[in-house]
């Protein structure tokens, strides 16, 4: 039996999933039953473009909030948050306190995009 190894581990945006579920299906030209759910899912939820998370990603990292780590970078990407209170129910997951002024701030590039 095989040990595979894991090399690197990082989050994903739902964005990048779609973009890698289109690789697969490029290279296994027939999705199995769960990566077709998967697409499906995505085509029906996903409201961005690669462009846009790319513009938000580069955004939210020059807040140079020290605080906001890849993962929760990816969450408000997925949820796109309109308000501080929905960034809030996003947020509310991890371990993670932010300021006002830093909390409007994350809402206003987010609003930038949409």
């Amino acid at each position: 039996m095989t040990n595979p190894e894991i090399i690197e581990e990082k989050t994903l945006s739902l964005v990048d999933v779609k973009k890698a579920v289109k690789a697969i299906e490029k290279r296994d030209t027939e999705l199995g039953l769960l990566s077709q759910k998967t697409k499906e899912y995505m085509d029906a939820s996903i409201n961005i473009s690669n462009k846009d998370q790319e513009v938000l990603r580069k955004g939210l990292g020059g807040l140079k909030l020290a605080r906001l780590k890849p993962e929760y970078i990816n969450k408000i990407i997925d949820f796109l948050p309109k308000d501080v209170e929905e960034l809030k129910i996003v947020l509310q997951a991890y371990p993670l306190t932010l300021p006002k002024k830093d909390q409007q701030a994350i809402v206003d590039e987010v609003k930038k995009i949409l």
